[in-house]
């Protein structure tokens, strides 16, 4: 099938198609402003399902099918925002025939607010990544690789704030080191920085100077490991002023988003939505007014499966 005509059926509605899972009408409608928060990783070019042959994932997941569950949860909420946490790329013939450009021109289609990289986008070098990026019609963030002495220079924020109905929230992005990840010729002189010091630095300016209500981080980072590598969980043990670390690279599947403590005992969500699109991660959180959080949230992975 051609570039065309994805384009145009990625616009196509929830029609014909049913969604695993809870249901979305579970989402209790409390009095007060709800912030929906939606999120992908790992996508790695899977625009269609899994095929039929596919063991465990046959007829599950892909963008095309994230869309059509994104546009009825938006039609429910008009202040939901949709987040993907890297590894866009590499993963499907989509990705050796059109290049990430494609990926990124049907997200935007979707209506993505924002995502981050992780390394699979340093597959085809810089250039890969620069020669993508005019189809982005969303901000990519990342704050902890300096990409000053590269031709990135400029090219993605370190941060994003969105306000909806009176609520602001704050948007930071880490990288997992690419040394000895990713070949040396392909990230060149771009300099990682500590993910943790970063986040320390972030969600202070986010929460002090900016005023967020809500501070997120998007890590391709990975959920846990077994030796003292700088992970999701290391980074929610840490850090002190982030609500929500949306994750991705380990590829994990959790059944809901894990509810932990961070440095000063305040909750913080840590979530990752398996990859391929097999799951759509959704955090609700409640607040009684502008500003006033009411510490009341709930959340669900859902699992996107069409039933024929």
């Amino acid at each position: 099938m051609n570039r065309r005509y994805f384009l145009k059926s990625i616009s196509i509605g929830a029609a014909g198609l049913t969604f695993g899972a809870s249901p979305i009408s579970a989402f209790a409608k409390n009095e007060g402003i709800t912030i929906t928060i939606l999120h992908t990783n790992d996508m790695h070019c899977h625009i269609e399902p899994f095929a039929a042959n596919s063991g465990n994932f046959a007829n599950e997941g892909g963008l095309a099918r994230i869309s059509a569950l994104v546009k009825q949860i938006r039609a429910e909420n008009k202040n939901t925002l949709l987040f993907d946490a890297g590894d866009l790329f590499q993963g499907t013939p989509y990705y050796n025939y059109f290049k990430g450009g494609f990926m990124l021109k049907l997200m935007s289609k979707i209506g993505y607010d924002a995502g981050t990289i992780g390394n699979h986008e340093f597959d085809d070098g810089l250039e890969g990544i620069l020669n993508a990026l005019p189809e982005a019609k969303f901000p990519l963030i990342n704050s902890n690789y300096d990409f000053s002495e590269t031709i990135l220079a400029g090219k993605f924020k370190r941060y994003k704030t969105f306000k909806n109905s009176g609520i602001k929230i704050g948007l930071y992005g880490l990288g997992i080191e690419l040394r000895g990840l990713v070949a040396e010729k392909n990230y060149g002189k771009t300099v990682y920085n500590d993910p943790v010091q970063t986040a320390l630095e972030m969600e202070a300016f986010l929460k002090y100077e900016k005023h967020c209500d809500l501070v997120i981080c998007l890590s391709h980072l990975g959920l846990r490991y077994r030796d003292n590598k700088v992970s999701d969980l290391v980074l929610a043990a840490e850090t002190s002023l982030t609500d929500l670390i949306i994750g991705g690279h380990t590829h994990s599947y959790l059944e809901k988003p894990m509810e932990l403590k961070n440095k000063v005992g305040n909750p913080v969500i840590v979530n990752q939505a398996s990859w391929g699109g097999l799951v759509l991660g959704r955090i609700d959180f409640h607040y009684a007014e502008a500003g006033k959080n009411s510490n009341n949230t709930t959340s669900q992975n859902i699992r996107v499966v069409h039933e024929a």
